[in-house]
């Protein structure tokens, strides 16, 4: 642009700022980007540190110390003795596989269960905000006051569901001392209590689908169940996805729930690998418990993060 001279005009932004002003605004953005990469820096660092020192450092300590035989004073080198040990010995190894029907069960049983009583919840029923309430309530309640309560629930003879089975001429089983369904026993427990949280989690991805999906659908004559396996399921996958993890997480480090309802018994029956891992710990072999807790840091990460990668690949967007 020109005056009425034919001299360049300045831009109006920069009208009255002295020349070396504006040369020192031209070298500005570089320095502000600086600026603005230390201030993040310092964001950052606090949290960088305690994650340092609260995580990575205790995690390479507990990967020497899974190689050593150890107490609280001294140690010796012992190579992987300790996880040929973990896998070789029956009442340690079991508690890898109870850990894995633990976790899958729980976290199948949780998707299904919770996105059933979700749909539920969120169609036009009547009180369905007082039957949310309801549905709530066992999260409310700690792991192991919930694990107490069915421990007696279960009881062999005294227990309430035994004595309802028996009023219709059933003879109940021995729900927690009946090593083949103890775990199971557990698992149903711990279900009940977690559907809580999943259902909300599934509610709100629910809510959140726009209502002129279904509308169009409607318009089309689409059926229920087609709304339901074309427009719902797709779209509530999402929150799907962070049941399946956060479930599958909690099923992998269970320990409350077994402890307050069976203490890993009968025999060793319902041992969880944190369960194995606390009782070797109290009973002195803090090396074998260290490796048990390298094990279940391997499990996550060699379970979750490609169950997570898959999952999360599948998700759809809207």
């Amino acid at each position: 642009m020109y005056n009425e001279r034919g001299a360049a005009r300045r831009p109006f932004f920069e009208a009255g700022i002295p020349a070396e002003r504006a040369s020192a605004s031209e070298g500005s953005p570089p320095e502000a980007a600086l600026k603005s990469k230390i201030y993040n820096i310092w964001f950052i660092t606090p949290l960088l540190v305690v994650f340092i020192v609260l995580f990575i450092i205790p995690m390479f300590i507990s990967f020497f110390f899974s190689l050593t035989i150890w107490n609280l004073t001294d140690f010796r080198f012992v190579g992987l003795y300790n996880f040929r040990t973990f896998f070789s010995e029956h009442s340690l190894n079991i508690g890898i596989k109870n850990t894995l029907i633990y976790s899958t069960m729980t976290s199948g049983l949780k998707v299904v269960l919770a996105l059933a009583i979700a749909v539920l919840l969120t169609s036009q029923i009547k009180s369905k905000h007082f039957v949310r309430s309801l549905v709530f309530f066992p999260n409310l309640v700690s792991t192991i006051a919930v694990g107490i309560t069915f421990r007696s629930l279960m009881h062999p003879t005294r227990g309430l569901f035994n004595t309802l089975l028996e009023r219709i001429g059933i003879e109940g089983p021995n729900w927690l001392g009946n090593p083949d369904i103890a775990l199971y026993s557990v698992i149903s427990t711990d279900v009940w209590k977690g559907l809580s949280i999943a259902s909300v989690i599934y509610i709100a991805g629910l809510q959140a689908i726009p209502d002129t999906y279904y509308e169009a659908a409607s318009i089309d004559g689409v059926g229920k169940w087609q709304r339901f396996r074309f427009i719902t399921l797709p779209l509530v996958r999402s929150s799907m996805n962070s049941v399946i993890i956060l479930s599958f997480i909690g099923g992998i480090r269970s320990f409350d729930m077994i402890m307050a309802m069976t203490g890993g018994g009968p025999g060793f029956a319902t041992d969880t690998l944190a369960l194995v891992i606390y009782k070797q710990y109290a009973f002195g072999f803090f090396g074998i418990s260290t490796a048990g807790n390298v094990i279940m840091f391997f499990m996550i990460v060699l379970i979750v993060f490609p169950l997570y990668r898959f999952i999360i690949s599948r998700e759809v967007e809207f």
